[in-house]
C-alpha cells in the first residue's frame, strides 16, 4: 500500500514537471488570416514571412513566437474559423470580406484572443450605423494604414487648385490591375478616365497617347512607380515646353524624383512623408542582405513599400504585445530590451500597446484611436512643386508648397498651391545638432541655433539678400542610400525637396555628389578618426609604496626585523665580539656595543648612502651583516628600476594607436554613428574588398585560361587583406550608435572599452569639451565640408560666390578662431595630462609627507626626551654633605679611561661630583 502510494506521489510530480517543461517549451502562436481571392492579400504573407523573421531574430527568441497562415474564402464558415485559430494566441486579418471580419472579430471577443484587424480599403472616417453596436473590446483593434488614409488629400487637393474639368488618370502596368486605386478618384465630382500608361522606354508609344489625349483633356494624373513615372516625363518632354496640360504625380513610394535627363517639367508632385522615427523596412533590407536571403518572396525593392510598412508594423506590435504578456519570454530578452516590457505596468491591452508604448515607432506615423476599435495611421504627406525650364537647366526647382494630415487637411506653405515657385526667394533649410557648428541657445523663453554654420549662413544671406526658415532632420542622420537609391537624413530631405539647403558639417562624397550639388567647401580638409576614452593614470601621492605589494614590504621588514635581532644575538653571545673583549680591543679607534638599539639603527643605515657605520667585530656578526648588505643592494636597485618604469608606465601604455591596431584585437568593441559618412565609408569599402575577392576568384576558376595560367592564380592563401570586412562585420554586431551624444556616453561607461569612429572635427570638440576623452591614431579619408544644395540649382553657384567672397575677406578665419579657440565651452584640464616632460608632483608628492612626518615626529620625540629626563631628575634626592665628600672620594677612584670603558660597554654611570 505505501510502495503504491509512493509509485503514485512520484508520478504525479513527474507529470507536474512535465506539464511545466512543456508550457515552458510550449510557442506562442501568431496567425495571419488572408483571402485567396485577392492576390494582392496573398503577396502580403511574403511580407509578413519575412517580418515575423526579422523581429524573431530582433529579439533573439529562436522558436518561442511561432506564425502559420489561413487562407479563407466566401465558403469559410466561423466554425472553420474556430478550428484554425483553435491554438492561437494572436490573429492579424487582411480580409476584406465583412462577414468574414464579423467572424474574426466575434471569435476574438468571444475567447479573449488578440486580434488586429487590417482594413487595406477605402477609409474616409465615416463608420455606418451598425458599429455603434459593437461592443469595446479593447484587446480587438481595427487598425487603417496610412495608404488608404493618404487618399483622403485628393479632393482637397484639386478642390485648392481649382481643377473641374475631365482629368484623365494614367497608371502603370501594376497599379492598372488593381481596382482599389480607382476608388479615391470616382468619388471625386470630376469625370475621370483611367489609361494605363505605355511601357515608358518606347518613346513614341508615349507621345502617341498623349497627342491623343490633348484633344480631350486637359488634367494628367501620374500614378505608379516613380522610376516608371521618370521614364514616362522624359518622354514627354514636348508637351511639358508646349504647357498642354497640368501635370499631377500621385506616388505612395518614397523615392524622389530625380530624372536628371528631363529637359522640361512643370509638374505638382503628392507623395507621403516619412517620420524619420523608425526605418523598418531599411532596417530590414539590411537584414536580409546579412543573412544572405534573396527568395523572390521576400523581394522588398518592390513598389508597395508601404505595404512591406504595414506588415513590419503589425508584426512589431505582435510581438510587443505576446512578450509584455509573457514573463518567460520577458526573462528570455537581452538585458537591452527587457526594461521596455518590465515597465509597462498594467497598459499591455493590444489598444495600449498600440497607442502607449513610447518606444514603439512606425515609419510612417503613430496608430491614432478614432473610434470605437478604430485606429488609423496619421501618416503626413507633401505636396510639392518640380519646375524644369528646357532655356535654364542650371536653375532646377523641386519646391515644397503643402503640407497635409487628415486632421489639418493642407496647409499651404506659401500663400496657395499656385504659388510661382521660381519668384519665391525665400528657403527650408535642414540641419543637424553637431557642435559647434550647429548647436541650441536658450534665449529668454526659447531655444535659437547657434554656431559656426549659423554664422556663415548669415553672412551668406547678407550677399545674397534671401530669407530662410531652418529646421532639424528627424531622424537625426546625415544619410545613408539604401538599394533603390532612397536616402534618409539629411540627404533625403534635400533630394525629395522637403528642404532646400543642407547646412551642416557635411563630408563632400561622390555618392552624394550623385543627387545633390555641393558649393565650394567653406572648411578645410576633415577625415576621420578614433576616439577612445583616456587611460586612467591612477595618480596617487603614496605611488611609489605601491611599486612593491605589501606582502613584499612585510618580508623587507620581516628581514630587517630579524636582521636586526641576530646582530644583536651574536654580539651578545660571540666570545669575538667587543663586548666580550673589550681589553683586547681598548686600542682600538672603532668600537661599538651592538645593543638590539643599535642593530636596528645599523640595519636602517646600511641601506642609506650613509652607511651603518662601524661593523661588529666577530665573524658571524660580520656575515650577517654582509648578506644584509646584499639583500639591501638587491631591493634598492629593483626597487629604484621599478619605480622609474611604474611612474611612467601610464603614460606611455596606450593598447590601439592606430586603426590598424584596432582592427586586429576583439577585446575592445568599435562602430561608427549608424548613417553618417563613416558607416558608408566602412560599408563601401567592405563591398569593394568582396568584389576584388570575387574578380580575382572568377579568374583563378576560369576554365578558358590555360592550365599554367589558372597556376599562377592559384594561391592557398587569399593575396589582398579583408580588413575592412572583418571591420565591417565586427561594427554590425557591435550594434552601432544612433546619435553621437550615444556614442560619446558609450565611450564613457562601457565596461569592455568601446572605440568611436567618426569625423574628427566632431572627435576634436568632444575632445575640446571633456578631459576624459582622446583621440587615437591620425585622420583617413580626408573630405572637405561644403553645403549642400538640390541637384541642378542655381543656388549652387550663388552661394559659392558668397563663399569665395568671404573666404577672401577672411572672415571663415574669425568664425573658426570665434567657436574653436575661444568656444566657451572648453574644457579646463589638470595640467599633468601632459607629464613627458618628467614625474609628476602628483605621483611623487607622498615624500614630502614622509619627510614632514619625520619631522613632526623628531620634534615630538624632543619634546618626549626632554620632560622625560627633568621628570627623573626630579625623583633623584638632594646630595648631602657625606655624599658629597663620597663623591669626591668616588671621583678619584674613577679614572676616565675606565669611565670610557663603561660608556662603551653600555654600562649607565653617573659622576656624583656632577649631581646637585
Amino acid at each position: 500500500m505505501i510502495l503504491t502510494k509512493l509509485t503514485y506521489l512520484f508520478l504525479c510530480i513527474l507529470f507536474y514537471c512535465l506539464s511545466i517543461i512543456c508550457s515552458l517549451n510550449a510557442a506562442t502562436r501568431i496567425t495571419v488570416i488572408a483571402e485567396d481571392d485577392y492576390a494582392f492579400s496573398l503577396a502580403l504573407i511574403g511580407f509578413f514571412n519575412v517580418s515575423y523573421l526579422y523581429y524573431q531574430d530582433y529579439y533573439a527568441l529562436e522558436d518561442h513566437i511561432v506564425i502559420n497562415y489561413v487562407i479563407v474564402n466566401a465558403t469559410t464558415t466561423r466554425t472553420n474559423l474556430i478550428q484554425e485559430t483553435e491554438k492561437t494566441d494572436y490573429v492579424i486579418s487582411v480580409v476584406r470580406d465583412e462577414r468574414l471580419q464579423e467572424d474574426i472579430r466575434f471569435i476574438g471577443v468571444q475567447v479573449d484572443m488578440a486580434t488586429m484587424q487590417i482594413d487595406m480599403t477605402k477609409w474616409n472616417g465615416v463608420y455606418p450605423v451598425t458599429m455603434d453596436q459593437q461592443p469595446d473590446f479593447p484587446d480587438y483593434t481595427r487598425i487603417i494604414p496610412g495608404e488608404y488614409v493618404m487618399d483622403n488629400i485628393l479632393r482637397e487637393f484639386f478642390l485648392l487648385i481649382n481643377i473641374t474639368d475631365e482629368m484623365t488618370i494614367l497608371m502603370d502596368d501594376v497599379h492598372s490591375t488593381q481596382d482599389f486605386w480607382r476608388i479615391p478618384f470616382q468619388e471625386l465630382n470630376i469625370s475621370v478616365t483611367f489609361l494605363q500608361m505605355p511601357t515608358p522606354t518606347d518613346g513614341n508609344a508615349v507621345k502617341n497617347q498623349l497627342t491623343d489625349l490633348s484633344t480631350r483633356t486637359k488634367t494628367i494624373v501620374l500614378v505608379g512607380d516613380t522610376l516608371w513615372i521618370e521614364n514616362y516625363v522624359f518622354n514627354a518632354a514636348d508637351f511639358f515646353t508646349q504647357n498642354i496640360f497640368t501635370w499631377i504625380m500621385y506616388s505612395k513610394d518614397i523615392l524622389p524624383f530625380k530624372c536628371d535627363l528631363c529637359i522640361a517639367v512643370d509638374m505638382f508632385v503628392i507623395r507621403p512623408l516619412p517620420t524619420g522615427l523608425s526605418e523598418d523596412v531599411r532596417y530590414l533590407s539590411d537584414y536580409l542582405e546579412s543573412q544572405e536571403i534573396d527568395e523572390p518572396q521576400y523581394d522588398v525593392s518592390k513598389t508597395d513599400e508601404m505595404d512591406l510598412s504595414t506588415c513590419l508594423g503589425a508584426i512589431k506590435v505582435a510581438f510587443a504585445y505576446l512578450i509584455a504578456n509573457n514573463d518567460t519570454i520577458i526573462g528570455l530578452l537581452s538585458p537591452d530590451y527587457q526594461p521596455m516590457f518590465k515597465n509597462m505596468d498594467n497598459n499591455r491591452t493590444l489598444s495600449d500597446i498600440l497607442t502607449k508604448t513610447p518606444d514603439l515607432h512606425f515609419e510612417y506615423g503613430p496608430y491614432v484611436h478614432h473610434y470605437q476599435s478604430f485606429y488609423y495611421q496619421d501618416i503626413a504627406a507633401g505636396v510639392f512643386k518640380i519646375s524644369r525650364l528646357a532655356n535654364q537647366l542650371d536653375d532646377n526647382i523641386n519646391k515644397y508648397i503643402g503640407n497635409w494630415t487628415f486632421t489639418q487637411g493642407i496647409i499651404p506653405l506659401y500663400y496657395n498651391l499656385g504659388v510661382n515657385v521660381r519668384e519665391l526667394r525665400h528657403y527650408r533649410i535642414v540641419t543637424i545638432i553637431q557642435e559647434p557648428f550647429i548647436q541650441y541657445t536658450t534665449n529668454g523663453s526659447y531655444a535659437e541655433f547657434e554656431g559656426y554654420c549659423i554664422d556663415l549662413m548669415n553672412q551668406i544671406q547678407e550677399e545674397l539678400q534671401i530669407t530662410y526658415e531652418i529646421y532639424l532632420v528627424p531622424d537625426g542622420k546625415f544619410g545613408s542610400v539604401d538599394s533603390r537609391g532612397s536616402w534618409n537624413g539629411l540627404m533625403g530631405d534635400c533630394t525629395t525637396g522637403k528642404a532646400d539647403i543642407i547646412l551642416a558639417p557635411m563630408s563632400v562624397m561622390a555618392e552624394r555628389e550623385i543627387d545633390v550639388d555641393f558649393t565650394v567647401p567653406y572648411y578645410d580638409l576633415v577625415g576621420m578618426t578614433i576616439l577612445m576614452k583616456k587611460s586612467d593614470a591612477g595618480y596617487s601621492l603614496f605611488k611609489f609604496m605601491k611599486v612593491l605589494e605589501w606582502p613584499v614590504w612585510v618580508c623587507i621588514i620581516a628581514a630587517y626585523v630579524l636582521t636586526s635581532f641576530l646582530l644583536w644575538i651574536f654580539d651578545k653571545f660571540s666570545p669575538y665580539s667587543y663586548v666580550n673583549n673589550i681589553e683586547k680591543f681598548k686600542e682600538d679607534p672603532e668600537k661599538r656595543i651592538f645593543t638590539l638599539k643599535e642593530s636596528l639603527w645599523f640595519c636602517m643605515t646600511s641601506l642609506t648612502p650613509q652607511g651603518g657605520g662601524e661593523a661588529p667585530k666577530n665573524i658571524s656578526g660580520r656575515l650577517v651583516a654582509a648578506t644584509w648588505w646584499l639583500f639591501g643592494f638587491i631591493i634598492i636597485a629593483s626597487y629604484t628600476a621599478n619605480l622609474a618604469a611604474f611612474l611612467t608606465v601610464s603614460r606611455l601604455e596606450q593598447p590601439i594607436t592606430s586603426l590598424d591596431d584596432l582592427a586586429k584585437q576583439y577585446k575592445v568593441e568599435y562602430a561608427t554613428v549608424k548613417g553618417g559618412a563613416t558607416e558608408t565609408y566602412f560599408r563601401r569599402m567592405a563591398q569593394i574588398e568582396e568584389l576584388i575577392y570575387n574578380t580575382w576568384k572568377a579568374i583563378s576558376l576560369n576554365e578558358s585560361m590555360s592550365p599554367m595560367s589558372r597556376a599562377k592564380l592559384a594561391v592557398w592563401d587569399y593575396p589582398v587583406s579583408d580588413k575592412y570586412t572583418n571591420m565591417w562585420r565586427y561594427m554590425q554586431e557591435s550594434k552601432m550608435p544612433n546619435s553621437l551624444s550615444e556614442a560619446i556616453d558609450r565611450v564613457l561607461n562601457s565596461d569592455t572599452g568601446f572605440a568611436f569612429i567618426g569625423d574628427a572635427m566632431e572627435i576634436e570638440y568632444a575632445v575640446l569639451t571633456n578631459c576624459h576623452l582622446e583621440t587615437v591614431g591620425s585622420e583617413f579619408s580626408r573630405k572637405p565640408y561644403a553645403i549642400a544644395v538640390q541637384s541642378g540649382s542655381a543656388l549652387k553657384d550663388q552661394i559659392s560666390a558668397a563663399i569665395l567672397k568671404l573666404l577672401n575677406e577672411r572672415k571663415l578665419e574669425i568664425l573658426k578662431e570665434k567657436w574653436w579657440t575661444r568656444n566657451p565651452n572648453q574644457a579646463k584640464c589638470p595640467s599633468y595630462d601632459d607629464e613627458s616632460n618628467g614625474i609628476s608632483i602628483n605621483n611623487i608628492g607622498g615624500v614630502f609627507i614622509v619627510i614632514l612626518a619625520g619631522i613632526v615626529l623628531s620634534f615630538i620625540t624632543l619634546v618626549f626626551e626632554y620632560f622625560y629626563y627633568r621628570h627623573k631628575a626630579a625623583k633623584q634626592p638632594k646630595p648631602t654633605a657625606t655624599m658629597r665628600r663620597r663623591s669626591t672620594e668616588t671621583t678619584a677612584e674613577v679614572t676616565n679611561s675606565e669611565l670610557e670603558d663603561y660608556r662603551n660597554r653600555g654600562i649607565h654611570y653617573t659622576n656624583p661630583a656632577f649631581q646637585f
